[in-house]
């Protein structure tokens, strides 16, 4: 079901792209951990007028993303109840308000790439067009003082090369983990307008673990020194890494094939040069959640702003 041969219904309109010719054979296509499915839901009606998604790991924090979005724009009162889309099952949630979607995915690169293939397949039945997706979270930052917001130009492994690599029926399958340079230029821009906290754009790591696949020393397990430790941070940032998290990577990868214009907001919560556990007091560890939800949420303000100016 490649919906490149389709015509958009406007000229300029960038529809999602699924890339997968069984599902045209499917009668009903059940979104299995998001409780949805076309047989069961009109997705169009519900998720069609989406431009915005907003994707995080815990449920709490995209609920507090919806609430503060829908008070940003003004689309609903302040103190209106955002239901879980998605209450039928404990594995992902999902709010929305207005042309805004916001969604969990868990904790890395498995959690992530499930809630992803079911979200890009709901925009594709809904026929949503010119989407744009934006990962918000919190990392690690390498050399950057912490509550600094990165944003992503380009994921890289563990090895710091930019690229996504998955075994499909025992071979292994390289996807580019590009992401969209002007919308990361937009959100930079964004950030000097709001003028409240340190962003930059750079390389962000993407690792299959919290601990050794990090270069932590405070694991269960610990085969290297402290030395070995800073000698592979200190590569990373020559690399032009800026930051590590565990999700960037498919995400990059996934969105580029879907045709998604995506980016990858994230807010480092220590610098990894100087310590390994989270020693910031709580209120202060929360205040830096916010930034991206700020920022993103600037992005968003400021765009809705100039399409009802130029419609």
């Amino acid at each position: 079901m490649d919906q490149r041969e389709e015509k958009p219904n406007q000229q300029h309109s960038s529809p999602v792209y699924v890339h997968n010719p069984h599902l045209n054979a499917l009668k009903d296509d059940i979104l299995y951990h998001f409780s949805l499915g076309t047989g069961s839901h009109n997705l169009p009606a519900m998720f069609g007028d989406v431009k915005f998604v907003c994707v995080g790991g815990s449920p709490w924090r995209m609920k507090s993303f919806i609430e503060f979005i829908a008070a940003e724009l003004a689309i609903e009162e302040a103190k209106s109840e955002y239901p879980n889309i998605c209450a039928g099952t404990d594995r992902y949630a999902m709010y929305k308000v207005g042309p805004v979607l916001s969604v969990s995915h868990g904790m890395g690169i498995p959690s992530i790439a499930i809630m992803l293939h079911e979200l890009i397949k709901l925009l594709h039945h809904a026929h949503c067009t010119d989407v744009t997706i934006i990962r918000i979270g919190t990392s690690g930052g390498i050399g950057l003082e912490p509550g600094t917001v990165v944003v992503t130009k380009q994921s890289v492994d563990a090895t710091f090369l930019p690229k996504f690599e998955q075994v499909i029926l025992g071979k292994t399958v390289v996807r580019s983990t590009d992401l969209d340079q002007s919308l990361a230029q937009e959100l930079l821009q964004c950030s000097k307008e709001l003028n409240q906290f340190e962003t930059v754009i750079g390389n962000t790591m993407c690792t299959l673990d919290f601990y050794e696949g990090q270069a932590r020393l405070d694991g269960a397990f610990c085969s290297y020194t402290e030395a070995d430790k800073q000698e592979y941070l200190n590569k990373a940032k020559e690399a032009g890494v800026c930051n590590i998290e565990m999700e960037s990577s498919v995400f990059a990868a996934m969105c580029k094939l879907s045709g998604l214009q995506a980016a990858v907001v994230c807010v480092t919560l220590l610098d990894r040069l100087k310590g390994d556990q989270l020693s910031s007091s709580h209120e202060l560890l929360q205040n830096y959640q916010l930034r991206p939800q700020m920022l993103v949420g600037s992005y968003i303000k400021k765009q809705m702003k100039a399409k009802a100016e130029h419609s």
